[in-house]
């Protein structure tokens, strides 16, 4: 059975700055008709950064979503134009000051592909040297090294709890010794 929804219409109920809310009205298998809300959302990447010593460096940011601040690693969409790669270098660049000497992705992913096209992309960056540019004005962000023995811990008491982050360091306990 072909389980895809075939589109009947398409409505653009919202359009913002960096995502659109998106009506759409749909057929899906058995003929009957229904309704499904899709948040267009460019690409963005995020950046697992590694001292050789096996230090990562995660980022301490207020999210206004959740009325808190989370340990995340660094991200940011992609502008316009702009390659995935250079993405992520300008983001390491801009949120904890360092550039990589080698930038490797590690996957792609979709946060919540029931309703949201952001495809996030992640990379590895290791041979790390500093290099700062200025960070975007409302963004403060804190840099919060962790060293490569304290990662399990902070997953398994639950402080990492932002999606990208945690995708990103479990590969990391994964595959550490193939870096």
């Amino acid at each position: 059975m072909d389980a895809r929804e075939k589109t009947i219409s398409k409505t653009i109920a919202y359009r913002g700055s960096i995502l659109n809310l998106r009506i759409d009205k749909v057929e899906i298998p058995g003929g009957r008709k229904t309704v499904r809300e899709v948040v267009e959302h460019s690409p963005a990447v995020a950046v697992l950064p590694v001292e050789a010593d096996g230090t990562v460096y995660l980022i301490r940011q207020y999210r206004y979503a959740i009325g808190d601040e989370i340990l995340e690693i660094p991200a940011g969409l992609v502008e316009s134009g702009e390659d995935f790669d250079r993405c992520a270098e300008r983001e390491l660049q801009e949120e904890i000051g360092y550039f990589p000497g080698t930038l490797r992705e590690i996957g792609r992913m979709y946060n919540s592909p029931g309703f949201c096209t952001e495809m996030l992309i992640l990379y590895l960056a290791t041979d790390l040297r500093p290099s700062k540019l200025q960070a975007d004005d409302d963004e403060f962000i804190h840099l919060h090294p962790v060293p490569a023995g304290e990662i399990r811990k902070l997953l398994e008491e639950g402080k990492i709890v932002d999606g990208k982050t945690f995708a990103a360091l479990t590969w990391y306990l994964a595959f550490q010794e193939k870096i």
